[in-house]
């Protein structure tokens, strides 16, 4: 039974599925440039519009620089063994198809299971955030709706009087998102980059603005930076040295998404040579990008204030420049909304996968004949995160994102150590550098993020994994097309 649990899809088989080309195939129409956008897509979003404040304010004051850049290198390790993967494998279903080919199938599900929370619960959470965007944006206009955008509802749960909140932009963001993956993937595409050029325009409008401000007003600049490490207060992570790891591992989460280039493998036109492009790519800009915020946010306004959800356009606002407020939340606005779409995209398509594997019911990797996408499947999450997004608040969501991304990033970290020496004679047309010890940095710094979870999230993502256990048990095994091969 051992042996059937870590039973290892075959390379052949998976370079079969990457090319095959039918009428139950994905459409390949995504070129470099639509990949570095959709990396760029799901990264940019909740993390440079809302944590840099709260990692400064909270955890490292100006040297939340530094966090982002501890955070960052830990991301480019993990990115590179995504992108060897990603050229070697370039089929969708990212970390679930490495760890299928490496492990078995067995952890294949286990991070399967770990990427449908990531993306699900993920798309959830910044759909709330983004319905705040939006309500802000309407309340510095003096907008008056007809409705109440969040009203209350009363029920009965085993004769206790309960009440929750809906939210009906977030409802309303995911169902026009998943309309829009249902319609096309390069429909898909060329929405997320407008609202990709939309959102990174802005970020560079705040860059521009702070720097002029900073050259009028360097004193300012220099008393806030001052001191650019501030005194730990005794305890493990407020400020100091402890601070500043423990605000990278908050921002780490500014990150996610650049995986989700990964699940677009076979949609791409050249993925051996544009996957490690959209992967690496996206990730250098990025960090640049929230290097550059971090730093100059903490020079116009002191960190003790940006604890707060939206400090750049309270950045904006101590520039003195009124427009800028309304410029950061349409940025935040268009932002997120891309963010929404890639996490989306990548759901389905993972979900896709699996069910080509046999590990879910078969109706799920269904194709539309027209479009060409897994409809069904978007449908289907499409209404799960729609209701998660609806009725349950951000902070419960936030919290089971990051376990399921980070314990992805450790098996595909080790996926090439183990094919690095197991499989050495395969054709590799992207190799990362310093095999073992990108891997080896890799799993390291991601294990140690898990470590700093707290024990909610813990329980949560551990019954999480009980489920996606039951299920496998119960119905993957028995339906596995790699068994049923097997069987002959």
């Amino acid at each position: 039974m051992a042996s059937q649990l870590f039973a290892k899809k075959p390379l052949n088989v998976i370079m079969q599925e990457a090319t095959a080309t039918h009428e139950h195939s994905l459409k390949r129409s995504l070129g470099p440039i639509n990949l570095v956008t959709l990396g760029i897509g799901a990264i940019i979003g909740t993390g440079i519009f809302t944590l840099t404040g709260v990692a400064a304010a909270q955890f490292a004051g100006p040297a939340v620089v530094l966090s982002f850049v501890v955070a960052g290198i830990g991301c480019i390790f993990a990115g590179l063994c995504y992108a060897e993967f990603a050229a070697m494998i370039p089929i969708s279903g990212s970390a679930y198809t490495y760890g299928y080919a490496t492990m078995g199938e067995l952890v294949a599900w286990i991070i399967g299971w770990a990427l449908v929370l990531e993306y699900a619960f993920g798309a959830a959470t910044v759909a709330v955030g983004w319905s705040g965007y939006v309500s802000s944006l309407l309340g510095y206009f003096g907008a008056k709706l007809p409705f109440n955008p969040t009203p209350s509802i009363a029920f009965s749960l085993f004769g206790h009087a309960l009440s929750a909140k809906v939210d009906i932009f977030a409802f309303a963001a995911i169902v026009i998102v998943t309309a829009i993956l249902v319609i096309g993937v390069r429909e898909s595409a060329n929405f997320n980059s407008g609202a990709v050029m939309i959102k990174v325009s802005v970020v560079l409008i705040f860059i521009g603005l702070a720097v002029v401000y900073a050259f009028g007003h360097r004193s300012h600049m220099i008393a806030n930076w001052h001191p650019f490490i501030p005194k730990n207060l005794g305890q493990f992570g407020q400020f100091g040295w402890s601070g500043i790891m423990r605000g990278a591992s908050l921002v780490f989460f500014a990150y996610i998404g650049f995986d989700a280039v990964s699940t677009a493998a076979q949609e791409s036109r050249n993925p051996q040579k544009d996957m490690p492009f959209g992967i690496l790519g996206s990730l250098i800009i990025c960090t640049i990008l929230y290097i550059l915020v971090s730093g100059l946010l903490t020079g116009v306004k002191n960190y003790t204030t940006l604890n707060s959800p939206d400090p750049v356009a309270e950045g904006a606002a101590a520039i003195g420049v009124g427009w800028g407020i309304v410029a950061v939340d349409i940025g935040a606005i268009a932002g997120l909304a891309s963010v929404m779409l890639v996490m989306l995209l990548g759901q389905s398509r993972i979900l896709y996968t699996m069910a080509h594997d046999g590990l879910l019911p078969q109706w799920i990797s269904r194709i539309h004949g027209r479009f060409r996408t897994p409809y069904l499947t978007s449908i289907a999450v499409g209404c799960f995160v729609a209701f998660l997004a609806a009725f349950f608040p951000i902070v419960f969501l936030g919290l089971l994102v990051s376990l399921g991304t980070l314990l992805a990033f450790t098996i595909v970290c080790l996926g090439v150590w183990i094919m690095r020496v197991k499989r050495p004679d395969i054709p590799r047309p992207f190799r990362a550098p310093w095999v073992p010890f990108v891997p080896i940095a890799g799993m390291v710094i991601s294990l140690t993020l898990m470590a700093t979870g707290t024990l909610a999230a813990k329980i949560a993502f551990g019954s999480w994994l009980v489920v996606g256990l039951v299920i496998y048990f119960g119905y993957s095994r028995k339906h596995s097309q790699l068994r049923i091969r097997a069987r002959g």
